[in-house]
């Protein structure tokens, strides 16, 4: 039974959603402390808590509301490269960033990564997950499937941005399913969270987990964007980074809340955040606003364009051929990808954006001119 101080927890609803992905939030915010909850207007159905799904609980996390790809997120890095000065050597550049960058499953870079995050034995142990230690430093800045991926994009200067989206691999997979499973937790869309409380023991190893889990999803995706700047050439000017499947503490109203963030970009007031479209539409640099709205969203935004199909319906109703003539009308080179990713899948940013009016401004829109992502019939069970 949820208390009677967290019942009627205010719901804030970002643009149009099918009921059952507001029936799977609802059915979320019915257990634990939960002060509020919120959907970004990319929302769709996810494990147990709908992607683009916000919920603040008091003194509590949910280890299904962060989900299994713990961490994953965006990064998008500023060149002082120049796209025309590059033009004509993009095949070749996306080839070796497909050459260089690990995609697809169970793949290990052939570099071995280096970082001061496998010499922190505290967070290891603390977090009960020094048995994976060794795989996780051999799967340092793999990408995966899906829907993550490597963008090379130009801005209205005409300057180089580097894309990235993918989160902590394996380690965050294997902790997810490991403290879901010590939770009690149940396999299934539509079945209740796994709440914990912060101050029990599972509670304390889950959230070291998965602060671990978040810090190897930083050091990946910057592992990536420099080897693919030494491709490119060039300086980092700008760079923005941020998590979309994690929990943060924040103080709300005066009140100390985790905010667990499920396919939803953190966006306070000054906060920048990378968000992609398609594979064949503009990105965005989008920073967080003050205002009622914002206030209302729990500083949430959206963390891309969001699906209308899933991945067997998108297979289903789209051929190659059309997914090609897309990206050739557009200028996108594309290595790899498979139909589940077409861009008629999606819906289009500037439309999920405008549900979100007066809580971001747009500080940049990045063209794509070329995307790297794993090939078709690549399975990963590391995807989020």
């Amino acid at each position: 039974m949820q208390d009677a101080r967290f019942e009627n927890a205010p719901l804030k609803v970002f643009g149009p959603h099918e009921d059952a992905t507001i029936a799977q939030m609802r059915n979320c915010m019915a257990v634990g402390n939960v002060v509020s909850g919120v959907i970004c207007a990319d929302g769709h159905l996810g494990y147990a808590q709908p992607v683009g799904g916000v919920i603040a609980y008091e003194k509590q996390i949910s280890i299904s509301g962060v989900g299994f790809d713990i961490g994953c997120g965006n990064m998008a890095a500023r060149l002082d490269t120049r796209f025309d000065d590059i033009a004509g050597l993009v095949p070749t550049i996306i080839r070796d960033v497909a050459r260089t960058i690990s995609f697809g499953v169970g793949r290990a870079n052939a570099e071995r990564a280096e970082h001061d995050l496998f010499d922190d034995g505290n967070a290891w142990r603390e977090s009960d997950m020094e048995s994976y230690r060794q795989k996780a430093v051999s799967q340092l800045g793999t990408v995966g499937s899906g829907n993550h991926y490597v963008d090379l994009m130009r801005d209205e200067e005409g300057f180089v941005w580097i894309g990235v989206h993918f989160g902590s691999r394996g380690l965050g997979h294997t902790s997810a399913t490991r403290y879901l499973k010590a939770a009690g937790g149940k396999d299934g869309m539509n079945v209740p969270p796994a709440v914990v409380d912060e101050d029990s023991e599972l509670g304390r190893r889950y959230i070291a987990a998965m602060q671990l889990a978040g810090r190897y999803a930083y050091a990946g995706r910057e592992w990536v964007v420099e080897r693919v700047r030494q491709i490119i050439g060039g300086s980092v000017t700008e760079s923005v980074h941020n998590h979309h499947n994690y929990a943060w503490r924040e103080t709300h109203d005066g009140r100390d809340l985790w905010v667990v963030r499920k396919g939803a970009t953190p966006a306070f007031p000054g906060q920048k955040g990378f968000v992609g479209g398609s594979m064949g539409d503009d990105a965005v640099i989008l920073e967080g606003v003050d205002s009622p709205e914002a206030k209302a969203s729990l500083y949430s935004t959206v963390h891309g364009a969001g699906r209308l199909f899933g991945r067997r319906e998108a297979k289903r109703r789209f051929s190659r051929a059309e997914m090609d003539q897309w990206l050739n009308e557009r200028g996108v080179t594309l290595i790899g990808a498979d139909l589940d990713e077409s861009p008629m899948a999606y819906r289009r940013l500037p439309d999920v954006l405008a549900q979100h009016a007066g809580t971001v401004r747009v500080l940049h829109t990045l063209r794509p001119f070329a995307v790297a992502m794993a090939g078709e019939g690549e399975f990963d069970p590391w995807k989020d």
